[in-house]
């Protein structure tokens, strides 16, 4: 269900009036953060052609709303998010590779070169906008990630009960979803969600076990021995890299994250069931849904990216640094509790 962005129920814009005003301009559009219904290609419920109608008419509608937003701001900055790539790419990555379980029975010949019209199309629409502008005016193109296969699933609270650290009630081998099964007072670490990786701890968790003081022993422990594990079936390496938070995160909100970040390699990511809070006999498994592509893995691996029609002097330009970039150009003193840094924009020959 989507509020209605003509007679909101809440305010889902602002100024308040600004969903109002598109809704009268354009008529009724998504509202929802993730609009497009993947679930239902999954389930074989829409067609690839129903779904890519259905993602192609947001598309659409952000266009729209895009080029009168260009036209009307004169001054400032003019701001646009297109998901498009997001959700096609996770729904047809299936059809880029010779063999995804998700494909197999559709011969490679036939499959639709989807993500390559996907690319032509967002091409055209910059040129677009390039067109619109002057050359006084910068565009920055951004993604926060890349994408990569998802072929293989892996359940890391089966991988923790196989070698110990998760237990279930007497005489259960699995359990369904939620952790229905699980029995805590035996459990030291699980998983929940999609790269997260909790410890048990007392006094946080409701019936935490895991002495505080212990716990950065058990974070290098599971550090270690996840790191690198492989895919018996395959011998690929399903975990490239394990991140203790506590060491890549800083903050005031640094306590709400997991106590682990699993950074999955390409192919791989957290199982269907492993997300749910179930713990499976299965480690690995086959990924034969449409949702066939994903960036919840190693973010080393799908790093996003950046173009300008500008030339900035920039070694490593991270998506923290646009903020400060676009204030330093307003001429506006930066925040100082901001983590990025600004650019500096080259200098224009003459």
């Amino acid at each position: 269900m989507n509020i209605d962005p003509g007679h909101p129920d809440l305010p889902i814009s602002h100024p308040v009036t600004y969903s109002i005003y598109l809704a009268k301009l354009f008529g009724p559009y998504a509202t929802l953060g993730l609009a497009e219904d993947t679930w239902a290609l999954n389930e074989h419920v829409l067609d690839d052609d129903a779904f890519l109608a259905q993602a192609y008419g947001n598309h659409e509608d952000r266009e729209r709303m895009l080029f009168d937003a260009l036209d009307k701001t004169k001054q400032g900055l003019c701001t646009c998010v297109f998901d498009t790539t997001d959700r096609v790419q996770h729904m047809f990555w299936r059809y880029l590779e010779e063999d995804h379980p998700a494909a197999r029975d559709v011969p490679h010949s036939q499959h639709p070169p989807v993500i390559q019209e996907l690319y032509e199309r967002m091409d055209r629409l910059v040129g677009r906008v390039m067109e619109k502008i002057d050359d006084d005016t910068l565009l920055l193109v951004i993604s926060d990630h890349g994408f990569k296969s998802f072929a293989r699933c892996m359940n890391v609270n089966a991988w923790l009960h196989q070698n110990g650290y998760l237990a279930l009630k007497d005489g259960k081998t699995e359990s369904g979803d939620w952790f229905e099964d699980v029995d805590w007072s035996r459990t030291r670490a699980y998983t929940m969600g999609l790269n997260g990786l909790y410890l048990n701890i007392k006094g946080r968790e409701k019936q935490g076990i895991v002495d505080p003081v212990e716990a950065g022993a058990l974070k290098d422990e599971l550090q270690k021995k996840l790191n690198g594990l492989v895919d018996p079936a395959s011998g690929t390496v399903g975990i490239t890299g394990v991140f203790i938070a506590d060491n890549v995160y800083r903050g005031p909100y640094t306590d709400n994250s997991p106590d682990l970040i699993v950074g999955y390699g390409a192919g791989y990511r957290a199982s269907w069931d492993s997300v749910m809070g179930k713990v499976t006999g299965q480690v690995f498994e086959d990924n034969i849904k449409a949702w066939s592509g994903d960036h919840c893995i190693d973010p080393r691996l799908v790093p996003g990216v950046l173009f300008s029609s500008h030339k900035f002097i920039e070694d490593k330009p991270a998506i923290v640094d646009v903020a400060p970039t676009i204030l330093k150009l307003f001429g506006i003193a930066l925040p100082g509790h901001f983590d990025g840094k600004a650019w500096t924009l080259a200098a224009k020959a003459h």
